[in-house]
């Protein structure tokens, strides 16, 4: 069986998510337990199956704006975010899955689960969706604002084995985030990042990838680091969001609109669940000891039981250890 951990109360619905997520993940996959790490008196009214789902009862949150992550782990271990953490650390889950605060679930996986030792740095992963239908991982996107040539290169790796092993892509190609898609362009690390990448011989490099590729990307892998990959998925997320309310305003402006909209609903809707975060899940930590999702905050139910298929499919492959073989056996011995 694989053992999932939950931080049930975390996130912007807190348990009217997570547990529908839960029971509709062991309705999926008849090899998963899972345990949900929450407030008891509120999970259980909600539980209409509790097959292969158990409860470990704590009143205590992390709060979704909490300003001192670091502060806020070390206090609350008794909070439904750590001690999801601290099952994995401990052997008691395989995984975790939370939609908790992004800050506090990067420093909850570095400092509770621990970082991989042929690993210098933790990234954030999330699948973007992409105009052909085909998810793409773009790393780092928040936990670390300045990297090395040598973390570019380990985000690659771990990456790829991921595209391979989660989103089942043969022989995935790695591009580098960059302001041209020209040999040379960008600032002193991205040219010394392009160079050191072409070079290692576990991963398909492609070369750059400008900022407005991401959407109709050319490789399934972009690496940057967590300044310019946040700034880069919020314009992408802000877009989308403003291009769709345009859209609808345009519809509702005039009869022939509406009308068109009758003929066209079923596009629509198709259109719509292509670029659906909700289909696919949350952005991956990458980095540490034990497969650990980040859903979205305010994910329902169903995006919330992609998330857990996300982290099932982590575990089913043996993510960790294929990663393990693949990095260089030397960056362990520095890092020991």
């Amino acid at each position: 069986m694989i053992r999932i951990g939950i931080d049930a109360n975390g996130g912007d619905l807190g348990v009217n998510a997570t547990v529908p997520g839960a029971m509709r993940a062991v309705s999926l996959y008849k090899d998963i337990e899972i345990v949900l790490f929450g407030d008891e008196d509120k999970i259980k009214p909600l539980l209409t199956n509790s097959e292969r789902i158990t409860i470990k009862d704590t009143k205590v949150t992390m709060d979704m704006g909490e300003h001192d992550p670091i502060n806020a782990v070390r206090k609350k271990k008794d909070s439904s975010l750590c001690m999801a953490m601290y099952a994995a650390k401990n052997g008691e889950v395989d995984a975790v899955v939370t939609s908790g605060p992004t800050q506090c679930v990067v420093m909850a996986a570095h400092l509770i689960v621990r970082r991989l030792p042929q690993m210098d740095r933790v990234a954030l992963c999330p699948i973007i969706p992409n105009y052909d239908g085909n998810p793409r991982l773009v790393l780092d996107v928040g936990a670390n604002v300045e990297l090395k040539k040598e973390h570019y290169g380990e985000f690659a790796i771990f990456a790829t084995i991921a595209a391979k092993e989660v989103l089942g892509i043969k022989d995935p190609k790695v591009g580098l985030l960059n302001i041209g898609s020209e040999p040379g362009k960008g600032r002193e690390i991205e040219k010394e990042t392009y160079e050191y990448l072409k070079t290692l011989p576990n991963i398909n490099f492609y070369g750059n990838v400008e900022p407005n590729e991401v959407i109709n990307c050319p490789t399934n892998i972009v690496v940057c680091d967590g300044f310019a990959g946040n700034i880069c998925i919020k314009t992408l997320e802000g877009t989308a969001k403003g291009m769709g309310e345009m859209l609808k305003d345009e519809i509702k402006s005039s009869l022939g609109g509406k009308i068109g909209y009758l003929f066209m609903r079923k596009n629509m809707k198709r259109f719509k669940k292509r670029m659906d975060s909700k289909e696919v899940g949350g952005a991956m930590i990458f980095g540490i000891g034990k497969p650990v999702v980040k859903a979205h905050g305010n994910s329902d139910g169903y995006a919330f039981s992609s998330a857990i298929t996300q982290v099932y499919k982590m575990v089913k492959a043996d993510l960790i250890n294929k990663v393990l073989a693949s990095l260089p056996a030397k960056e362990a011995a520095k890092n020991e």
